[in-house]
């Protein structure tokens, strides 16, 4: 997740995907994402096994800066917002 293009980034893992979303679009979550208005889905990734999923988070988050805006990049080049993908 991020506020707006090249801005700041956020990654986190969720068995809800959409509800998690909604929360940090509405401001339920405080912390980083509260802090710096972070509210734009501009990346997500689905796994099968929870596990699988917090060890990407895990390792993504050793990630440099330049490597998550280039993966983010690969994908979504104007950071545009998922939220209408996943609530399809």
């Amino acid at each position: 997740m991020a506020n707006k293009k090249g801005g700041a980034i956020y990654i986190g893992v969720t068995a809800q995907l959409i509800t998690r979303v909604w929360q940090h679009k509405n401001h339920f979550i405080d912390g980083h994402t509260s802090k710096y208005k972070i509210t734009q889905l501009v990346y997500y990734e689905q796994y099968e096994c929870i596990e699988q999923a917090i060890l990407r988070e895990k390792r993504m988050k050793k990630w440099k800066r330049q490597w998550k805006v280039q993966l983010i990049e690969e994908l979504n080049p104007n950071w545009i917002d998922l939220w209408d993908e996943i609530i399809g």
